[in-house]
């Protein structure tokens, strides 16, 4: 079941844009999700014909990450980054950087993981080097495909999925 109007986003600043999404799970299994390869693999831009056959997350302050997207005609999407902040569940801080940069520069992405009543408010907050790159980011397809992919981690979760997919996740702690 497609959900995507759950998510919330927002331009603020000049070079700031910030997403919100409730999740039906406590935040140790939404911080999982967002920071395991086997289940980021199973989410994270896999729709319309993308996988994620490279998923590498060395997760630690100065750890480093790296995913690559292939789609079905064989076209790649590459993205790296550095981890600036850990604190599981509660704090995820992170560089990004495209291979094939379609905005100028990098973003620096603060994702924080918030319980109220065994649920989970995730909000991301992308800051830009400058306002010509989040402006480029806001007319691209970007919130879609994050819609796209948040409603996946929703069913990855069990909001509408299968309980066998929550005992799938609660296995990989």
């Amino acid at each position: 079941m497609k959900n995507s109007s759950a998510l919330k986003v927002t331009a603020q600043s000049d070079r700031e844009i910030v997403m919100t999404r409730v999740f039906d799970a406590p935040p140790n299994l939404v911080f999982d999700a967002y920071t395991k390869p086997e289940l980021l693999k199973r989410w994270l831009g896999i729709f319309g014909g993308w996988s994620m056959p490279v998923c590498e997350v060395d997760l630690r302050v100065g750890g480093k990450y790296r995913w690559v997207w292939r789609n079905t005609d064989g076209r790649e999407m590459g993205v790296r980054g550095v981890y600036r902040e850990v604190v599981r569940p509660e704090r995820l801080v992170n560089t990004e950087k495209f291979d094939d940069a379609w905005y100028p520069g990098e973003s620096l992405i603060t994702a924080t993981f918030v319980e109220q009543g065994g649920r989970t408010t995730l909000t991301a907050t992308m800051r830009y080097e400058s306002t010509e790159a989040r402006d480029a980011v806001i007319k691209s397809p970007m919130e879609s495909g994050v819609a796209e992919s948040y409603d996946k981690l929703a069913e990855l979760l069990g909001r509408g999925g299968a309980p066998e997919e929550r005992a799938d996740m609660s296995e990989t702690r």
